[in-house]
């Protein structure tokens, strides 16, 4: 099981980094704390104090056409905030 998706990669998650040394990620929605804690550790190498994690529901989309209205879904998701110890970051432009 993967347990980090994607880096969340917001303006609010931007300055979220930079003022409370915060970062979001998008994870498995099976994965508890512990397990988000130590897979951030051992991909970024870094320390982490906290974890907070929240199940963002999907969003119900209407969308008209010729032939009538199509109703679709988007994706539950659960997110992570870590917060990292001082002195410490996450460079997610380092690769691009």
């Amino acid at each position: 099981m993967s347990i980090i998706i994607k880096p969340l990669i917001t303006e609010k998650s931007n300055m979220a980094g930079e003022k409370n040394n915060t970062y979001g990620f998008v994870v498995d929605r099976r994965a508890n704390k512990y397990q988000i804690k130590r897979a951030v550790e051992e991909l970024y190498g870094v320390d982490i104090e906290s974890v907070n994690t929240l199940i963002q529901r999907g969003k119900t989309q209407v969308r008209g056409t010729k032939s009538g209205y199509i109703v679709g879904k988007k994706n539950t998701v659960k997110k992570a905030f870590v917060k990292l110890k001082e002195g410490q970051i996450i460079d997610f432009y380092s690769n691009i």
